[in-house]
């Protein structure tokens, strides 16, 4: 049963420009549709789950979603927002990066339903026994410089320059759409808005090379209410490898949004109704110091792409840090996640000999690290139940440091008072 698409995505605001047609076509019947992802790195980022969730919606709208990996376009680089040359990677890495970023597309769409099962394609495919003269025979022809200088892409990088390469850029994606709508009778072509004037000479290719019809849709570029950047941070992008972005540093992004822009993220990012977002919403207003709908985004997205039991340590790695947490969870801690929860924490080094021998409680606090400036108020804060190691509170001026107490084997945890830690390195 097909569901009205566009309708879905207005409602999200995931609409920015819609090519005449393209909604009733799409309410007539199954259409194939496709979007194309950078392979320039081995894992998406969260930009990409725009449209990952673009493509989701597609397929349960009751269309056939295809992502369209460019193994071949990866190679010439994307002009569209870009202020420079990228550097073009060589095939291996490229190979690489394509396998990579197909496992992570595999967890999100349904690859075995039928007639609307996703599909994943890769351009090099059909590019890479095509050769030069053949494709400004067959393909440059059609489409004039007049009509290619006259793109946005190209226009905001004239004064400073841009190689052939990349002015080409848009005709091999052009390609791409003629190619897929006469092999695949895919019809329609979805992106960023950053998108449209390459997705248009695909549309443009089609009419003038075969006089087809084909159709485009795009969504609007996600920014933060504060102006900076969406998906990146201060340590860099926000991937969705585990490798590269842990669970917990994954589920702190969606939870540290703020309420403006939280609004936003979850008709983007989750697959909750129009009504459960609005319940949601009224429950974040009568108490937003609960912050219940950034709470309720990153669960279901951290699940989603991770899994549940990543979400469930994220959630007591973060109690951790927030004074929640026990003693015994902070010993269940992976290493990563120790050091991603404490990224940031004032460290100290310690010979593991000197751990052999152990240190008294008061020493070790003044003496071999300088987290108290006296023995006294060392002292004063101990008797007052203020200092714990590794979240036990110390109730004893005779308590001793050993190396009985690491945590992994090589770390202790120091906390002062509520909000001060320290991490103890053993070298």
């Amino acid at each position: 049963m097909i569901k009205n698409f566009v309708e879905e995505l207005k409602w999200r605001g995931m609409i920015q420009d819609i090519m005449p047609g393209t909604e009733e076509m799409l309410n007539k019947q199954m259409v194939a549709g496709y979007i194309g992802f950078d392979p320039t790195a081995d894992s998406l980022g969260i930009g990409n789950m725009v449209p990952v969730m673009l493509l989701l919606h597609f397929q349960k709208a009751g269309h056939k979603p295809i992502a369209l990996v460019g193994g071949a376009t990866g190679m010439v680089g994307d002009p569209s927002g870009k202020s420079a040359e990228r550097n073009l990677l060589d095939e291996a890495t490229l190979n690489h990066n394509v396998a990579c970023q197909k496992k992570q597309l595999e967890k999100f769409l349904d690859f075995n339903c039928g007639a609307n099962s996703a599909e994943i394609v890769n351009n090099y495919d059909w590019f890479k026994g095509f050769s030069f003269l053949e494709f400004i025979r067959d393909v440059g022809k059609h489409i004039t410089v007049n009509y290619m200088m006259a793109k946005d892409s190209v226009k905001s990088r004239l004064e400073n320059g841009m190689s052939f390469t990349e002015f080409s850029y848009q005709l091999v994606q052009g390609y791409d759409f003629y190619y897929l709508w006469k092999n695949k009778n895919i019809q329609l072509q979805m992106g960023g808005s950053d998108q449209w004037g390459n997705i248009v000479t695909g549309t443009e290719l089609i009419r003038r090379k075969s006089g087809g019809e084909a159709f485009a849709l795009t969504t609007p570029l996600i920014k933060k209410a504060d102006g900076t950047k969406f998906g990146k941070t201060e340590g860099g992008n926000i991937w969705l490898d585990k490798s590269k972005t842990s669970p917990y540093k994954f589920y702190q992004f969606w939870l540290n949004a703020s309420d403006e822009d939280v609004k936003t993220y979850i008709r983007i990012f989750t697959l909750f109704t129009k009504e459960e977002i609005e319940s949601l919403k009224q429950e974040h207003a009568k108490a937003p110091h609960l912050r219940s709908l950034q709470k309720a985004l990153a669960k279901d997205i951290t699940i989603r792409v991770h899994s549940e039991t990543d979400y469930n340590a994220a959630v007591e790695a973060s109690e951790i840090l927030f004074g929640k947490g026990t003693a015994d969870s902070l010993k269940n801690l992976s290493e990563d996640d120790f050091l991603s929860v404490f990224e940031g924490v004032e460290q100290f080094e310690i010979n593991r000999t000197e751990m052999e021998t152990g240190f008294p409680i008061i020493d070790f606090l003044t003496e071999r690290t300088t987290i108290f400036p006296s023995k006294s108020e060392a002292k004063k804060m101990i008797q007052g139940g203020g200092v714990s190691v590794n979240k036990l509170k110390i109730d004893s001026l005779e308590f001793k440091i050993s190396s009985e107490q690491l945590i992994n084997n090589k770390y202790l945890l120091i906390q002062k008072g509520k909000k001060n830690y320290y991490v103890i390195k053993v070298v």
